[in-house]
């Protein structure tokens, strides 16, 4: 079979299998596991045959008129080269590793039918972006990611939270696709074709005519896809879907697509140095505010989505000084630890009944009791905070690299200024980012207080999977020589300047928030003493705030339907102070940091009350303007109706003496128009 061939099926498979996990989901339950699982492990094996065969090569292309338009051609076209080989080996791995996984996370959830399919065609709608060589066709995947994490994020529809975040993450995505539209069509007019390659020739013949309004409006699309800086808010409330979706949205599809989309069409955004400058100020702001959002996060699913909108800014920074191949690196890398992360948390939050870390923090021996994850979470964490030599000390490395040559002259690929917003970023990100992940596991795994609840070993479905994903955490990152051949062939390999800054940030922030963790943990242990009935008055306003804020932020965890799902029967955990070293770390900004520094209330104030004045003003005048004159305009009709159906009596001798008093009046009329005409 040729590996056109195989290429095809790798995004069909999943799509066929979505479509008869629907149709037999209800008919016939039997089926539906092994609809969700062969499909997407089948597609992830001819994902790996057809990488194997392009090896980083020439890429495969090849392209058939999907239908005549008059103007610009619309092509059903295949263009895999390095990038997108092993961009869908990942998506294959990553899909089939959450599938299995969720038979045993949802295995009494009676929408499981539903949620496999759905899971089964947003993998395929993001490997027909990774594979397709036309932009329309990669517009199609595009806005079906877009609709299935719609309903995948509000799975669980009869909360409001689930709604609510299912209703923004459609809105506030659509909001960047609007201009990402208009880009696209922008782009292909200047280049005369959707088809990639051709675009790329036209930029390299100097076509664009617009190249600089052409990326910009591109990028918002990416802004909004990718969930960064100012489209972000949407991804931390995605949290209110079932964990195997976030691990599935933050690892492998929908963020990951806007960063494939720039790395593809790189060239089109370095041909306008303000677009570069752009981008790296907004992975500049990203990377250090999802950072710091990350440190007062309660909810252990929203320091993994703080960490995934940061992670992803490294990625888009590494776009801005013009090395795709350190952006698509850290995004394989990334994909494997974060998508452990996620699943690694589903197993705690299965274990713990809640996914509040100040409630974790008052569990004894978590950790001994769920040892898979504890072990490949303590993996995924150190790759997370860059720790070699894990994967992603590597792939973080290249980025900084990357921006290091930029900022000191040594890469003409975009200006300077970009490259040192990038590198100072970065590196403090680095810090703030081992901060956050030494706080995850401290909080989760070092707890002190009642003896965490003894439910047995998990199911394998879900520990072997933890395992299978910890192998590339860990080894993925020594392959860096060998996959830049895959990419524009430029190194890989971490600078000793790099290395000693990146890691040094990280081992700082580590050790920093380990001994803000023993000071606050002293400080718990001792904060009961007075006794229940002085301890508010005696303890410290901190102290005590911090008692309200965990035991509200855990009760509210505690409660949302998939903690009530997919956990056991738990006791109640003891309420408490929490040592939170992050609120010691943040001081007074840990308040503005927890709310996501109030973007959400600033959109509120700046867009959704306008748009909803301006809604009820245009309701007003429909109803008291418009209405009014239609409605006069039917009264009116009715009344002249009524006055002429007066005058039909039906007698005729009234008809006979109506028309003779009428010619009479016509007479006089007459008459008097003919003696003043003569007058004058």
């Amino acid at each position: 079979m040729s590996t056109t061939t195989l290429a095809v099926l790798v995004p069909l498979l999943p799509f066929l299998g979505a479509v008869a996990g629907l149709l037999l989901g209800r008919s016939a339950p039997g089926f539906v596991r092994p609809l969700a699982i062969l499909p997407t492990l089948a597609a992830a094996v001819l994902a790996v045959t057809v990488a194997v065969r392009q090896g980083g090569g020439q890429p495969i292309s090849t392209a058939t008129e999907l239908t005549p338009t008059g103007s610009v051609p619309i092509d059903l076209s295949l263009y895999i080269d390095g990038f997108a080989a092993l961009v869908a080996v990942l998506v294959g791995v990553v899909a089939t590793c959450v599938q299995l996984y969720s038979t045993a996370y949802l295995r009494e959830d009676p929408r499981y039918p539903s949620y496999a399919a759905l899971v089964s065609l947003f993998t395929s709608a993001m490997l027909l972006v990774v594979y397709s060589g036309d932009l329309m066709v990669l517009l199609v995947g595009w806005e079906v990611m877009g609709i299935c994490s719609y309903f995948l994020v509000g799975h669980y529809w009869e909360t409001e939270a689930a709604r609510s975040a299912s209703l923004k993450a459609f809105l506030v995505t659509k909001l960047g696709d609007v201009p990402f539209l208009i880009g696209l069509f922008a782009l292909a007019t200047d280049a005369g074709s959707f088809r990639i390659t051709k675009i790329l020739g036209t930029v390299a013949a100097g076509g664009l005519d617009h190249p600089t309004l052409i990326a910009l409006l591109l990028l918002a699309g990416v802004a909004g896809k990718s969930a960064q800086f100012p489209l972000h808010t949407w991804l931390p409330d995605a949290m209110a879907g079932p964990t195997p979706v976030s691990a599935l949205i933050h690892a492998a599809t929908m963020v990951a697509a806007g960063v494939y989309f720039i790395a593809r069409l790189l060239p089109v955004f370095a041909a306008s140095a303000a677009a570069l400058i752009v981008m790296a100020v907004m992975a500049a702001v990203t990377m250090v505010g999802s950072a710091l959002a990350a440190l007062a996060q309660d909810d252990i699913k929203r320091v993994l989505a703080y960490s995934t909108i940061g992670q992803l800014a490294y990625m888009t920074g590494a776009l801005a000084v013009g090395d795709r191949g350190a952006a698509v690196f850290h995004l394989l890398s990334h994909g494997a630890f974060k998508a452990l992360l996620f699943l690694g948390a589903g197993v705690i939050i299965h274990a713990a009944g809640t996914n509040s870390l100040a409630a974790m923090s008052r569990m004894d021996g978590l950790a001994k009791r769920i040892p898979d994850a504890f072990w490949t979470m303590t993996i995924a964490l150190l790759a997370l905070a860059a720790i070699p030599p894990f994967a992603g000390f590597f792939s973080k490395e290249a980025v900084l690299v990357a921006a290091e040559q930029t900022a000191t002259g040594h890469s003409d690929l975009a200006p300077s200024a970009a490259g040192w917003l990038v590198l100072i970023a970065g590196v403090l990100t680095a810090l703030l980012t081992a901060a956050y992940a030494a706080r995850l596991w401290l909080m989760a795994f070092r707890g002190r207080g009642a003896a965490a609840p003894d439910h047995g070993k998990e199911p394998f479905a879900m520990t072997g999977v933890l395992w299978l994903l910890a192998v590339p955490s860990v080894a993925f990152g020594l392959a860096a020589d060998s996959i830049a051949d895959w990419f524009d062939g430029r190194a890989l390999t971490p600078t000793v300047a790099t290395s000693v800054l990146g890691t040094g940030a990280a081992v700082i922030g580590a050790m920093l928030t380990y001994a803000l963790w023993q000071r606050a943990t002293a400080k718990t242990a001792t904060a009961p003493a007075a006794g229940p009935a002085t301890a508010a008055a005696e303890q410290p306003a901190a102290v005590a705030a911090t008692v309200s804020a965990a035991t509200a932020a855990a009760e509210s965890a505690a409660e949302t339907p998939e903690v009530a799902e997919v956990t056991h029967e738990h006791p109640t955990v003891p309420a408490g102070p929490a040592a939170d070293p992050g609120r010691a770390l943040l001081g007074p900004l840990h308040r503005h940091a927890a709310d996501g520094f109030h973007l959400d209330a600033v959109y509120d104030r700046l867009f959704v009350r306008p748009v909803r004045a301006a809604a009820r003003l245009v309701s007003f005048l429909d109803r008291e303007v418009v209405d009014t004159y239609v409605r006069g305009a039917g009264s009116g009709t009715r009344l002249l109706g009524g006055l002429v159906r007066r005058a039909q009596t039906g007698n005729v001798q009234s008809y006979l003496s109506a028309l003779l008093a009428g010619a009479v009046v016509l007479a006089i009329a007459t008459a008097v128009l003919a003696n003043v005409n003569a007058g004058s």
